[in-house]
Order: structure tokens, then sequence, then C-alpha cells
């Protein structure tokens, strides 16, 4: 059986499809949501999901969240003695999900469909694919998240044809995909976004307006109330989204704060952030050749996407109401379920045949005459242009600037600037020049990419018919095998708490970020806490039970949350 995964950056989630069609998994606690959220507990015991996020709050400097940003980088993290890649920080994350569904499947599970951002790299989809080697299973697909989401909403079992555009605000990236629906096959026309702009985007507008307001000087802060804060404005946020206005109470630097922020007011603060978000839609829409009227459903997905703002600004820019009667949370990882029982075979859906498009131009470098007949370097020269559908093979033929030339040197890039400057480098394959003087030296160039993510450089030469070749395969900031294979024993070293004693470390965590931010109460939570504490060492699974029951209704009183 096959999984289906939503590896986000504020939640990720895991299911599987069955008779009954798709179905995710709960965590420990019962959720289906489990945060991204990666923590070091002070006897080094990694802790993953519900735990780690509170200890966000109480525990700061020992816990690390949103590293899906990270992806395809050779950034490193470093939490207490360790020091993890977003590969690694990603892959604790999987096995705490993979744990989940073999606890509620009965049987381990080796194979998974992972759902990406449209617009990630190659480099961040090798990364996603290296974080489930990490994790110990093999990735057999990797879906695009706006593709996953039509497929959560039937949109492929349609009798008509149709032009769908599916638009996804995550916690940490925006996506854009424009899809058409024909005959069992639903093609990618275009695909734009933003991997930097997401729910805590618009979570650091309100951290701006707050501290601006209350005239705070975020350097002042120490680790500890700078994460209550994030985590008040946070619980803020959303009761945003619920209801035109809202109040929140902070102690900071021993001085008590109260604030209220009317919906109204937010939506104008993030205009810059919505304006932002335009952008790709209509590159997307451009891209696509089409005009809002040829489209026959817009879908909404993604958490972000539960402010009003959102709603409004689609409307506004398309006339209609999208479709969200999905929960926004879930609709990623309900297509990649779907996504995964396609790949099965499962009997109860239909063949559909899923396209992909290249979300970047593959080019390389060229030299052009200017004005004076002098040559300038470095410019940039298209040879797959972004949103060609994939697999594609495209050619070209170059020539040498001058007739002395012994070889040219073709560097690979990736991007959207006319200068290869401000693009990526992804390789360079240097070809000597055979030909006679004064005969044909020029060469023909072939880029072939493929639905894995791999780009064949092919680079022949016309006079004598010798081929080049060059397969990228691997990206700067994205693990070799042999490093895969190191980090992966270092991972296995690791001490992960077993799932059965999640839902006792997150509520522990839980009284613990609250004891960090309610000093009022500090008394009472401290001996709920080692009420609790002795329950544990009691070992008496009744008592433990009794217990988890009483101090959970208690926190929740404290937090309004009933």
């Amino acid at each position: 059986m096959i999984v289906g995964i939503d590896l986000g950056t504020t939640h990720s989630l895991i299911g599987v499809h069955g008779t009954e069609g798709p179905r995710l998994f709960p965590n420990p606690h019962g959720q289906l949501l489990t945060p991204s959220v990666v923590s070091l507990a002070d006897d080094g015991t990694v802790l993953v999901g519900q735990a780690a996020r509170d200890r966000l709050v109480s525990h700061p400097e020992s816990s690390v969240a949103h590293f899906k940003r990270w992806m395809g980088t050779d950034r490193e993290t470093r939490i207490g003695a360790h020091r993890f890649r977003p590969e690694e920080l990603s892959a604790l994350v999987l096995r705490a999900l993979l744990a989940d569904a073999e606890a509620a499947l009965g049987h381990k599970v080796e194979e998974a469909v992972i759902s990406v951002p449209a617009y990630f790299s190659d480099a961040q989809r090798k990364a996603t694919r290296a974080a489930g080697e990490l994790a110990g299973i093999r990735v057999e697909r990797l879906i695009n998240e706006p593709t996953a989401a039509a497929l959560a909403y039937g949109l492929q079992q349609r009798e008509q044809d149709g032009r769908i555009l599916v638009l996804d605000l995550g916690g940490g990236t925006f996506d854009v995909s424009i899809l058409e629906l024909f005959e069992g096959i639903v093609e990618v026309h275009a695909s734009a976004g933003d991997n930097f702009l997401g729910g805590e985007d618009f979570l650091e507008v309100l951290q701006q307006a707050f501290r601006t307001d209350h005239a705070v000087n975020d350097a002042t802060l120490d680790n500890l109330e700078r994460a209550q804060l994030s985590h008040r404005l946070e619980l803020l946020k959303r009761e945003l989204s619920a209801r035109g206005e809202a109040s929140m109470d902070i102690t900071l630097s021993g001085k008590p704060l109260q604030w209220t922020m009317e919906e109204s007011r937010y939506a104008q603060l993030c205009e810059p952030l919505l304006q932002r978000m335009r952008t790709p839609i209509e590159r997307a829409m451009r891209d696509a050749r089409l005009k809002p009227d040829a489209l026959d459903d817009i879908v909404l997905v993604g958490g972000a996407a539960r402010m009003p703002m959102i709603t409004r600004l689609v409307t506004r820019m398309f006339g209609r109401l999208p479709l969200r009667h999905i929960n926004p949370d879930q609709a990623i990882a309900l297509g990649a379920t779907v996504a995964a029982g396609m790949k099965a075979r499962d009997s109860s859906l239909r063949e559909v045949v899923l396209t992909d498009v290249c979300p970047y131009t593959l080019g390389t470098q060229v030299s052009r005459l200017g004005p004076d007949g002098n040559s300038r370097s470095g410019y940039f020269h298209p040879i797959i242009q972004r949103n060609s559908v994939v697999p594609v093979s495209r050619e070209d033929v170059f020539h040498p600037i001058s007739a002395e030339q012994k070889f040219v040197r073709f560097g690979v890039y990736q991007g959207e600037s006319p200068t290869v400057d401000k693009n990526i480098k992804l390789g360079e394959l240097q070809v000597p020049l055979t030909g006679q003087s004064g005969g044909d030296r020029s060469v023909t160039t072939r880029f072939t990419y493929d639905v894995d993510g791999i780009l064949q450089v092919e680079v022949t030469e016309n006079a004598t018919g010798k081929r080049h070749e060059l397969i990228l395969e691997q990206n700067p900031g994205v693990l070799t095998p042999e490093q895969i294979r190191q980090r992966l024993l270092a991972l296995d070293a690791l001490k992960v708490h077993p799932r059965e004693h999640q839902p006792n470390l997150a509520l522990i965590a839980r009284t613990e970020r609250l004891y960090a931010e309610y000093v009022d109460y500090r008394e009472q939570l401290q001996y709920w806490l080692m009420q609790f504490r002795e329950a544990l060492e009691s070992q008496d699974i009744q008592r433990i039970e009794r217990q988890h029951r009483e101090l959970s209704r208690a926190l929740d009183d404290m937090e309004g949350l009933q």
C-alpha cells in the first residue's frame, strides 16, 4: 500500500486511499494535523509534532519550525549538540507520520507519494526525495500541491472538460497552477508562485503592527518572550479569520500589554502581501494565454486561505467565489492519497494521466554582440521555457565567437533573468572544437528534462557528429548518496520517543508553555505539572489516563478553548 503525504511548512498529514475513498490518519493526540516542528528534550530525546510546537514557546533555543523553506539549501540548524539539515528535519517529521500510518494500518509502510509546491525548484524536489530516503521510504512520486488539490475535489472525475485555477496559500509558500482536464488527462498548463510567501508572512505583519503600536523594541525581548509573542499573535490571527475583531493580553519585560486588531485594519496592513499574490496569478494566466472568463472553476486551498481577505482578493480578480467546501488544511493531503491510490492502481479510481510542467526556464550562457561590434558575455539563452509540459526535449545551434576558439563552455542555468548572474547555475560542460578552421564549427545543444527532474544536456559537434553529454541529477545544496548514507546512520542513532508516549510529553510541553505565558497562574500550573509527573512515575495506566484527562480539561479552561 502506498501512502499519500502532505509535507507542509506548518503542518503535515498522511493517509491512504481505500475502497471507501481517501482516509487520513490521526497522530497520537487524535489530530489529523501534525505540526512540522522538531525539538530536542533535555535528555537528548527528539520530539516531533505537538510537543515540539509547545516547546517552541517554552524552549525556543532547542526547537525549530518552518524548515521546509530551507529545502534545497545546505543550511544547517543547531539544536543542542546536533546540527540538522532541512532534509533531516523533514525526515524526522516523515518518520512521525509513518509511525501514525503504521499504527493505524498494522503493517510497515515503504512507499509514498509526497506533495510539493508547484514552484519548487529542481534542488528542492531532490531534497524532498532525500528526506523520504532518510525517513526509510521510497518516494514513488512527487505531486504538485495544486494538482493534489484538484484530485481532492474530484475534478478529474467530472464528465465535462474544463480549466481549473488552483491557488494554494500554505504556511510558507504560495502556489498557482492552471490545470486542464480532458479525456482522462489532468494537464498542467502553467505554474507560478512564491516560495517565500505564506501564512508566516501574514503573521509577521501582525508582529510588526504590535511592536509599532506598543513601541516594543524586538532587540530588548529574549527568545522566550519572542516565542510567546509569536504564539499569541498566531492565535489572534486565527480568531481574526473567524471574527471581525480579536484581542490579546501579554506581559513583556514585566509590563502587561493589551492589544486589539480589526480585520479591516489587518487587511489594509497586508495589502503589500496581497499585491505579491497577484503577481504569480497574473503570470500564470499570461503563460496559459487565458482570460478570467475561460476558467471553469477556481479552487482555494491551504490553511492561510482561511483569511477573509484572501477570498475577497480572488473574488475581486475573477468576479466569482472560489471553491472552498473541503477543509483547506486537508485538501492537499487528501489529493496526495488519491494520487497514491492511482499509483497503486486502486480499482475504485478511474485511470487518470497526470502531466507536469517544468516550473523554471532552463538554458545556457551566451555572448552577444554589442552596438560597438564587441561581444559581451553573461547573457541567458533559454532552451526549455518555463511551463513546458514534461517530459520535454529542445535543441538549439550555437557558434563560437572567433575562428581561433579551441572549445566552448556550456554553463547550464535555471531562472527567469536575462543575465546568468541572477539565475541558478546547475552545472557546466566544456566541449572541444575539433572541426577545421573555416569549416562548420557550430554545435547543436539539446536539453531533455524528465518527470523525475533529471536534466540531460547533449552537445553535438556538427562537423564531426561527436557527442558530449552531461547528466544533471545533483544540485548545490542537495545530499549525495554517500552523504545520505552517513546522515541516515546519524539519524538512526538519535533517541526518538515512542509514539505511545507522545501525548504525555505533549501535555507536559503544553503545561510548560502556559507556565511561561501566564505569570498569574504559575503556582497552580506547577502543582498540576507535579501531580501529572507523579502519575507518570507510578506507571499506573488508569491513574495516568485519569490525570491526563483532568489536566487537559484544566488547561483547556485556562486557555478558553471550551
